[in-house]
């Protein structure tokens, strides 16, 4: 039987596993030479006490699974898309009708809204251009595509990988 002091609670184990996978980030991008080592801590150290200041911890809303579904339904999307820019960009007509369309976004201002402007601004095709009495104005390739739609369905897999109500 262990005693409270034997095994981490909850916040010590949350601290050094973010120090931990910092530490390891330094070692994937700097290298694993035995020199890097001492400046890795320092950095993870570093990185680790700024990540609490910004991210303090707290009870995780996200779901794994939403969000694996949310990176394949990227990637397929970004494919889809991308091919469909490179086609127009090719043909000769250019078909573009390119324009601008209002989402009215669900998400309150933050880093949900944040989050969601910039999944979408990797989406081929749209571009968010600003806000406008709580929608994103998106810039897009053409105007005559179910880009409302799209933008909604992005949304909902964004909030369900975030457990967003």
């Amino acid at each position: 039987m262990s005693s409270s002091g034997d095994a981490p609670n909850g916040l010590t184990f949350h601290v050094l596993a973010r120090a931990a996978a910092l530490l390891i980030l330094w070692l994937v991008l700097a290298g694993s030479s035995p020199a890097d080592i001492p400046a890795g801590v320092v950095a993870a150290f570093a990185a680790t006490l700024t990540s609490l200041r910004l991210f303090p911890p707290g009870p995780s809303r996200v779901s794994a699974v939403a969000v694996v579904r949310l990176v394949l339904r990227f990637f397929c999307q970004s494919a889809v898309a991308g091919a469909d820019v490179a086609w127009r960009a090719l043909d000769p007509r250019l078909p573009l009708r390119t324009g601008f369309v209002l989402y009215p976004v669900r998400f309150p201002p933050g880093s949900a809204r944040n989050t969601f402007a910039a999944l979408t601004s990797l989406l081929p095709g749209t571009v968010p251009a600003g806000e406008r009495k709580g929608q994103i104005i998106y810039h897009c390739l053409d105007i005559d595509q179910p880009v409302a739609a799209q933008l909604a369905a992005e949304e909902t897999a964004l909030a369900r990988a975030m457990r967003h109500d």
